[in-house]
């Protein structure tokens, strides 16, 4: 039996303590992917080592992603895309013969 030991199970399950995830306020069957409802409402909950418990609420997906994930603001790049080298690829273009 390749079962894992209780003092594994615990160990892991005691890593995701304090763990936070977001869950749409919808009613009934209603669609649960953040991508299908980006201005929808969400509730904030953590992971106490036993059941999620309510931890605050955002108002839309960007405040969510503002909670869960401060450290991840994207950065638009400075200058231009880099160009392609010289060579015949699979996926150019042939040139044109001059």
């Amino acid at each position: 039996m390749d079962d894992e030991s209780l003092s594994q199970w615990a160990e892991r399950r005691d890593a995701r303590i304090g763990q936070l995830r977001a869950v749409p306020l919808v009613n009934g069957d209603g669609t649960r992917g953040s991508h299908l409802n980006p201005d929808a409402p969400r509730a904030i909950q953590r992971w106490n080592g036993h059941i999620w418990e309510p931890y605050g609420f955002a108002a839309n997906l960007a405040e969510v992603k503002r909670v869960l994930f401060p450290d991840t603001e994207t950065v638009p790049s400075s200058g231009p895309a880099p160009r392609l080298g010289p060579g015949t690829g699979k996926h150019r273009k042939p040139q044109a013969p001059r």
